[in-house]
């Protein structure tokens, strides 16, 4: 595979997990720049031409250049996977393609105001209000996916595949943040088949800070 994939974004970020975790399934080689966060960068001249928007991930391959974390997905998975992490079915691609639409709208703020509480901010000056709302919030849609994974041992079908990404990059934090949680057996199995993946353990699983 060619070497001239650049992906830029802090490896704590879950988007920028995401594509790592992406990149690692169809055994690409790249290069992961740290860039956003305290790393800075994404306010230069250099990164705001890739992308104006100054946010990460955002990734170079040759010449082309992407941003937005599920768009760098399904541009990486289209050019360079195959089966069975990339089907060859149209509808099987459209039923993967919906749960990464489906995580983008259905977590949003909830998940991040309780990610931020629960990990980014001191113990004393967090809110409270926000973390039960993202409790509540985000339990409410980890059982959605939880009825479905009743019945398929990933979202994406048989196979783990390009619509497992976006929330299994924020399961990561889900089951590893110090905050009660619904008995999902489900979605826990499904989980756990993530973490023995090779590519979800270097791409996704680094320390949450």
């Amino acid at each position: 595979m060619t070497a001239d994939i650049k992906i830029w974004g802090r490896i704590n970020s879950s988007n920028v997990r995401k594509v790592l975790w992406c990149a690692e399934e169809l055994n690409l080689d790249y290069q992961q720049i740290d860039a956003g966060g305290a790393f800075g960068v994404v306010e230069t001249p250099e990164f705001l031409a890739l992308n104006p928007n100054g946010r990460i991930p955002c990734l170079q391959d040759g010449e082309f250049t992407i941003f937005e974390s599920n768009a760098i997905c399904r541009y990486l998975a289209k050019k360079y996977g195959t089966a069975p992490f990339v089907s060859e079915s149209l509808e099987d691609w459209a039923l993967a393609d919906q749960w990464m639409d489906w995580t983008t709208f259905s977590f949003g703020m909830p998940f991040r105001n309780l990610f931020w509480n629960m990990v980014r901010t001191a113990p004393e000056d967090r809110d409270q209000a926000a973390i039960t709302l993202g409790i509540e919030h985000c339990s409410q849609q980890f059982a959605v996916a939880d009825a479905v994974l009743k019945n398929q041992p990933f979202l994406s079908g048989e196979a783990c595949g390009v619509g497992d990404i976006p929330l299994g990059s924020l399961a990561y934090a889900w089951f590893n943040m110090d905050i009660p949680r619904p008995d999902l057996p489900h979605l826990a199995a499904w989980y756990q088949r993530l973490t023995e993946r090779p590519a979800y353990q270097k791409g996704v699983m680094s320390p949450l800070t």
